[in-house]
């Protein structure tokens, strides 16, 4: 399940093996066997890549499939507003 979501967050963000890697300081080819399921990332890359994607572990490792939104520094208004947005897109 880590190799799927690795890869699929990454496409999320539009972005690179080669940029990806960069943002997390390893290389293109540690990203390529990570996602290809190869190898595993260390627990301090497991970190890394949870606080880049502002994602849980449980997340990232497919032990949960529910994805969470930080929205501390927002006011009641604002999350209201981003709910509202969910439950249109839900609707949809």
């Amino acid at each position: 399940m880590f190799y799927e979501r690795i890869k699929e967050l990454r496409n999320s963000l539009g972005i690179s093996q080669v940029e990806f890697g960069k943002r997390l300081g390893v290389t293109k080819q540690c990203i390529s066997n990570w996602e290809n399921g190869n190898i595993q990332p260390s627990i301090d890359m497991l970190i890394k890549i949870c606080n880049l994607f502002s994602i849980s572990s449980d997340y990232l490792l497919g032990l949960s499939s529910k994805l969470t939104l930080d929205v501390s520094g927002l006011n009641s208004e604002q999350i209201l507003h981003i709910q509202n947005i969910i439950n249109d897109i839900k609707s949809a």
